[in-house]
């Protein structure tokens, strides 16, 4: 009866809403199942789930704008997987996909980005450097299969020198109006 028991509650599984299930024999790919209740061979086979909804990864990234000047940021990206190619990614990635893949093309993407604007381009015109920093990423991740639905600069922070540059330029802007 106990054996009967292993056997039954082996011989399936359930994946959620929001995630597919890799199905895998003995460690071979087999198949992609959608959520629901899966019907398995007991011991032989097993499920991996990858989740396909909307995920968030936010990570630190320095950087150099045009005019050389030291660029921090904290960047945030929200990207899904191709569910219907979950089977290539954990084939060729695995489940670790958001260390392996996406933080470096984050970081990669903000500093090609972040290259092309001066320093204070870079907080005039933080819009136009989303976007670009968006397309840029987009494109590195699309061949992985993996969906960017959104690109957010979440903060800037420069050289102390470079803010105390920033103050002095404004004090002195100030002081002359005044005059």
């Amino acid at each position: 009866v106990l054996i009967g028991l292993v056997i039954f509650f082996n011989s399936w599984a359930i994946v959620r809403a929001g995630s597919v299930g890799v199905v895998t024999r003995l460690g071979a790919v087999q198949r992609v199942v959608n959520p629901g209740l899966i019907i398995k061979m007991p011991f032989i086979e097993s499920v991996r789930r990858m989740e396909t909804r909307t995920q968030k990864e936010q990570v630190d990234a320095a950087s150099a704008s045009k005019d050389l000047q030291e660029v921090k940021a904290t960047i945030a990206l929200n990207f899904r997987l191709r569910g219907e190619k979950a089977v290539d990614v954990y084939q060729n990635i695995g489940t670790e996909y958001s260390d392996r893949i996406i933080a470096p093309a984050m970081q990669e993407a903000f500093k090609a980005t972040t290259a092309q604007f001066t320093a204070s381009d870079l907080i005039g015109k933080r819009e136009a450097v989303k976007q670009l920093a968006f397309s840029e990423i987009k494109g590195r991740l699309e061949k992985y299969n993996i969906i960017v639905d959104d690109f957010n600069i979440v903060n800037f922070d420069f050289s102390p020198e470079f803010n105390a540059a920033i103050e002095q330029k404004t004090v002195a802007a100030q002081n002359k109006e005044r005059s």
